[in-house]
């Protein structure tokens, strides 16, 4: 008969070395807490003496950011809520098993990664209103499929540039992250594929109220490339 030591030894060998579930939940309620981090709050408060869920759209978010306070404290807070999605993504590096096993890594990642959104979301450092978590989902996908986060980088600042609406090259960044999942790229693995849908939906449903104002024609844009603006303007 197998003694306790011999039995443990094997039982380890067997299941691959896999952590128990409390560490991968401890993970998750970390990951949650970096996602919570309400950067934009902290930047209106700190250098405006204001909070900015009380101007524009209301919102805790790069986007509202970029609105009231300028397109330098908007890229700030936007750099930083993606590095939120990018560091909560990658915790699982903190459990060695997850560093051989693609399947059950790529799952903890997704995890992880919905946990910052959700922090974003629902802050526990602001009581709990916060933003839409688009750009903390950006900084999950760097984590997890990076080429295909950075041909989405590169579809906002297109978007942005042409129309100055950063609510717009947001919608159009989280749609094209699932058709180059889908149809570009051809990823195979059906957790991705899911992973890419639900990005695609929830950025959508996030945002009813900008499409609606972009349709009426009452969106905000950012103030950026206002050099290109006056040349236009003197020339017409």
């Amino acid at each position: 008969m197998l003694t306790y030591p011999y039995l443990h030894s094997w039982y380890l060998c067997t299941n691959k070395l896999q952590p128990p579930p409390m560490n991968e939940l401890l993970l998750i309620v970390c990951a949650y807490l970096i996602g919570s981090i309400p950067t934009s709050i902290w930047v209106s408060k700190s250098f405006f003496d204001i909070d900015i869920r009380d101007y524009g759209s209301g919102n805790a978010g790069a986007t509202n950011t970029f609105r009231v306070l300028g397109s330098k404290w908007g890229s700030f807070v936007m750099l930083v809520d993606i590095l939120k999605g990018v560091i909560a993504t990658s915790l699982y590096i903190l459990l060695p098993y997850y560093l051989t096993d693609e399947w059950d890594r790529t799952n903890l990642m997704i995890g992880l990664g919905l946990a910052a959104v959700v922090g974003h979301i629902f802050p526990i450092w602001a009581g709990f209103r916060g933003g839409k978590g688009v750009a903390t989902l950006l900084g999950m996908a760097v984590a997890i499929q990076p080429v295909v986060a950075i041909c989405c980088i590169g579809v906002f600042l297109l978007v942005l540039y042409l129309t100055r609406f950063v609510s717009l090259s947001s919608i159009l960044a989280g749609i094209s992250f699932m058709v180059f999942i889908l149809f570009i790229f051809n990823e195979k693995e059906t957790l991705y594929r899911i992973f890419a849908v639900l990005v695609a939906l929830m950025v959508v449903l996030t945002h009813q109220k900008n499409i609606s104002r972009i349709l009426k024609g009452t969106e905000s844009k950012v103030p950026i490339l206002k050099h290109r603006d006056r040349r236009r303007q003197r020339r017409s």
